[in-house]
């Protein structure tokens, strides 16, 4: 990297990549989520086998219900939308978007010949009427691993990695880190979703994103040698 380009401010770097391929970026996005969407809740609706309630753990109990965590929850869809923003080339876009699909692909084939549920909370969700919607929409099924703390680790992986290149200030990492942690918590603390599963989808989105970007980083460097 040259010294020039170390001295534009990292927030016009940043600004600078995300006109590029913003139709592909912006289309392939919402195309995703449709699919995605698509293919879950058919699943949700129809489960192949008889399913299995997830146990509940001491850190389950401990973590309380917190229906003003709801808002941080649904905010996985402004996060999951950053990293494709920051892409700047067409391989690394469908290396992005093959990992990402590889990584819920395989939560939707456990989903198929595991369907999980999570265990009934004693809690009367019509006093919580915002909870209670996402509830009917988002039945507990589908639970083991959790395809909403994949996605969020993936994206805080990539949107890590992505945005260190533009030699984003500390604050700006931590924040990403901060927003990546509360949605993971918000799946408990709304009761979607038990400590297992999470762990489950940790180690799933994790799994991704780095094996993801190691293709990346050896792509690279078979284009610098060749």
């Amino acid at each position: 990297m040259s010294s020039s380009h170390l001295q534009i401010p990292w927030y016009r770097q940043a600004a600078a990549v995300i006109p590029k391929y913003w139709y592909l970026k912006s289309t392939g996005t919402m195309l995703f989520i449709g699919v995605f969407f698509g293919a879950y809740f058919y699943l949700l609706k129809h489960p192949a086998y008889p399913i299995t309630v997830m146990p509940i753990t001491w850190l389950d109990r401990w973590i309380a219900f917190q229906p003003r965590a709801l808002p941080i929850y649904l905010s996985l869809w402004i996060y999951v939308s950053l990293p494709p923003v920051f892409l700047t080339t067409r391989r690394e876009m469908y290396r992005y978007g093959i990992a990402m699909a590889t990584a819920c692909l395989v939560g939707l084939i456990i989903f198929y010949f595991w369907p999980t549920a999570v265990p009934s909370a004693n809690i009367d969700w019509t006093r919580y009427p915002n909870v209670d919607f996402l509830k009917n929409l988002d039945a507990s099924g589908n639970a083991c691993p959790s395809l909403h703390v994949t996605t969020a680790v993936f994206s805080g992986i990539w949107l890590h990695h992505l945005l260190r290149r533009f030699g984003t200030p500390l604050w700006v990492l931590s924040f990403n880190w901060i927003w990546c942690t509360a949605i993971l918590y918000s799946t408990l603390a709304t009761r979607q979703h038990v400590v297992i599963d999470v762990l489950a989808g940790l180690t799933l989105g994790a799994l991704a994103a780095h094996l993801s970007l190691r293709l990346c980083d050896a792509g690279k460097i078979r284009c610098q040698s060749g």
